[in-house]
């Protein structure tokens, strides 16, 4: 059975607190499994989440601070540890790519595993071996080069097996007419659209560090799930202006403008002990579902529309 969803490893920004570790989060898409910004600490979560090293598949890093990033050196060595068996494909700013190999190459140890990278410099379609979806990359505004993401499932077909009785068809014909988009039975031509729906794709966002920008709305644009940061609250606008962060409202007021279903809240302020309010901002605007992400919270996707 497929599973959809994303694993919260940690929500925290530049200060971990004793609730809210730095930066990760796991998507689980059917046999993937796409690792966002291990931030440090990241393998001890994955611990305590149930996630292990075989279950990653795709990392992507947004920018090289620390809370986005520590953790991948620990990461890629529990891959190599662990022999995981098959290639993790690596996406990363071109531009950090000192840091990338330092963080892969920080100590000693016996590399087993298959790391691909994919360095990004510029925005648009990024490579995705075998991937059930597709993976662009959208340029952010912050004080070092940072990017976005953003998966999206193509649209596919939903087989409806009331009509397939109806017109009589069973066995081997019904793989024919998914192949061949038509099959011709006792002289009628029977097309696929006949026995079938559209099967709109899903698609997932991952927006951190900037301020906003037409890369922030562009990734946003239509999404099933909306993870985005929310380091401030609007009353400390300035900071997030000054420090490339957005505030609660902005997060909920991208939503609310791209059309979005569901809108995940993350990467928090240390100086904020409850996050009651950045909800409640984020509601002044988006009044689809919200949920402030909590470490260790599992938030499936929305179902398909």
């Amino acid at each position: 059975m497929s599973q959809r969803e994303l694993v919260i490893l940690g929500t925290a920004s530049q200060v971990p607190t004793k609730q809210r570790n730095h930066n990760g989060y796991l998507l689980r898409w059917d046999g993937e499994g796409m690792l966002f910004d291990p931030g440090e600490g990241t393998q001890r979560q994955m611990i305590y989440a149930g996630v292990s090293a075989t279950d990653i598949t795709r990392i992507g890093i947004t920018h090289f601070h620390g809370d986005h990033s520590l953790g991948l050196a620990g990461v890629v060595q529990r891959i190599s540890l662990d022999r995981v068996p098959h290639p993790v494909d690596v996406y990363y700013p071109a531009s950090g790519e000192q840091f990338y190999q330092r963080l892969c190459h920080s100590t000693a140890y016996h590399q087993t595993g298959e790391l691909r990278p994919h360095p990004i410099a510029e925005p648009g379609a990024l490579e995705a071996p075998a991937a059930p979806f597709t993976l662009r990359t959208e340029r952010l505004s912050h004080p070092v080069e940072a990017f976005g993401y953003r998966l999206t499932e193509p649209d596919g077909r939903r087989i409806l097996p009331e009509r397939l009785r109806e017109l009589g068809l069973s066995g081997p014909v019904v793989g024919r007419l998914q192949r061949d988009g038509q099959v011709e039975i006792d002289g009628r031509v029977i097309t696929l659209d006949e026995v079938s729906e559209l099967r709109r794709g899903q698609s997932f966002a991952f927006v951190m560090d900037t301020r906003l920008c037409d890369g922030v709305h562009e990734l946003a644009r239509g999404v099933d799930m909306l993870v985005i940061e929310a380091t401030f609250l609007d009353a400390d606008g300035h900071l997030a202006t000054e420090f490339g962060h957005l505030t609660a409202g902005e997060a909920g007021l991208v939503a609310a403008r791209a059309g979005a279903r569901t809108l995940v809240l993350t990467h928090f302020s240390q100086r904020y002990r409850t996050l009651d309010d950045h909800l409640e901002e984020a509601r002044t605007f988006f009044d689809g579902e919200i949920v402030v992400a909590e470490d260790l919270m599992r938030i499936p996707m929305p179902p398909r529309r």
